[in-house]
């Protein structure tokens, strides 16, 4: 490679990890009003927009504002409620968390052909 000193050695054991913004979408599945005006109501304080009836999305978040986000999703939502969260990236890959009957899963989504770790 022409210009480009070849001596050049990346210490990747003292590499600083920084934290980039990912693109993250709600999608709202709510029983009772009270859990919707809730949730409504809480999504714009974390930099959410309203894009469709039950959708929100923020291209700014960061994984300490979901996980805080879940925590508030949690207190004020019932059994009856569903909500889904897309996260991209999360370890370059899709990331959907979803609230059904009180309990958080998490799927990671891998391309075709990889493997799982």
């Amino acid at each position: 490679m022409q210009g480009l000193d070849s001596s050049i050695l990346f210490d990747t054991a003292h590499a600083i990890r920084i934290p980039l913004p990912m693109f993250v979408s709600v999608v709202c599945d709510l029983g009772g009003e009270d859990s919707r005006a809730a949730v409504y109501a809480l999504l714009p304080q974390y930099g959410f927009e309203k894009v469709q009836r039950a959708c929100f999305e923020s291209s700014r978040a960061s994984d300490k504002q979901v996980a805080a986000l879940k925590r508030d999703i949690d207190k004020v939502t019932d059994y009856y409620d569903t909500v889904r969260i897309y996260q991209y990236p999360v370890e370059g890959r899709l990331a959907i968390s979803i609230l059904k009957e009180n309990r958080w899963k998490r799927i990671i989504v891998r391309g075709a052909g990889t493997a799982a770790p």
